[in-house]
């Protein structure tokens, strides 16, 4: 197959990432390509490898995933088209006829162990926590004998002639990770009524009110800001960039008002698309914030410049 019909994702074989791609209908007539890290991933993006890569960007448990919050933030720009949503829960994958108090060493994604602290204390409270690349990875790792056993999704069992010894694993009830599918910049798709617009921002200066000024901009348009997150830019201590997402479409007119605000308070602004929710969930539109409310407000202040202000 050819790039532009390649999907890249953060691999090996069996990661929560390749079960994600794999809910979208393209992926049927997609070749996947597994690669080490978010950065290759993306990376195989920018040069042209591949037509999109889908990563993994947000935890309900853990908070962003900063190795792609960061990648997004840097680098050659790169553009979200979509969302998934995927519902995590570990299994405990072992050699065959590996029992439970034979396990010393244990293994996963970074992300994956504030998910599985409380069950590793109450059941493993000895076994010695060692990162890996991915879950996958951590599963392939153990076959080849590195550790006693890795917590992965259970899919990745077959994969890695592991067996499931636990399954269904989670500290925390519904947890939940959020994957971005990434392409190359170009035009945003048409809004749905139910989509998110997502950028990254630089202040001019490090100063008192300077983030409220950012979080005013999209509270006086009406837009509901879904995340922020504050990442280190690497220039120094107190110098940061900011992750945001807010509801609603680059083309509605509250949204636009808000990137323009934001542009001129900020040094600098990544946009990185808009593109539909997952959850399909439509925002409350706070009334004057409609797209015809921001239309009359324009028009009114035309007709005060043509002299014609003597009507509402």
């Amino acid at each position: 197959m050819t790039a532009s019909s390649r999907y890249a994702y953060l691999g090996p074989e069996g990661t929560f990432t390749e079960a994600a791609l794999r809910t979208l209908p393209e992926a049927a007539t997609r070749e996947l390509v597994p690669m080490i890290s978010v950065p290759a991933a993306l990376d195989a993006v920018r040069t042209g490898e591949a037509a999109a890569a889908l990563v993994p960007i947000e935890n309900s448990v853990e908070g962003g995933v900063t190795a792609t919050v960061d990648e997004l933030a840097s680098g050659k720009q790169l553009m979200i088209y979509r969302e998934v949503l995927l519902p995590i829960a570990f299994a405990l994958l072992v050699r065959p006829g590996t029992a439970i108090d034979a396990i010393k060493t244990v293994t996963g994604h970074p992300v994956a162990q504030p998910q599985v602290r409380d069950w590793l204390a109450r059941f493993l409270p000895d076994a010695q926590w060692e990162s890996a690349a991915s879950n996958a990875d951590g599963a392939r790792l153990v076959r080849d004998g590195r550790y006693d056993a890795a917590f992965a999704g259970e899919f990745a069992a077959s994969i890695y002639g592991l067996e499931p010894l636990v399954t269904d694993i989670h500290d925390a009830h519904n947890a939940t990770t959020r994957f971005v599918l990434v392409g190359r910049p170009a035009r945003p798709a048409a809004p749905t009524g139910a989509d998110k617009t997502s950028v990254v921002l630089w202040l001019r200066a490090d100063r008192p009110g300077a983030l409220l000024d950012v979080l005013q901009e999209y509270a006086s348009s009406g837009v509901n800001l879904m995340r922020i997150e504050s990442r280190p830019t690497g220039k120094g201590i107190g110098q940061y960039s900011f992750s945001a997402d807010c509801e609603g479409h680059v083309e509605d007119r509250r949204v636009g008002e808000v990137l323009m605000g934001l542009r001129r308070l900020c040094a600098d602004i990544r946009y990185l698309g808009s593109y539909p929710r997952a959850d399909h969930v439509e925002p409350t539109i706070r009334a004057g914030t409609t797209d015809e409310d921001f239309l009359t407000s324009a028009d009114w202040l035309t007709r005060c410049l043509d002299g014609r202000h003597g009507g509402a």
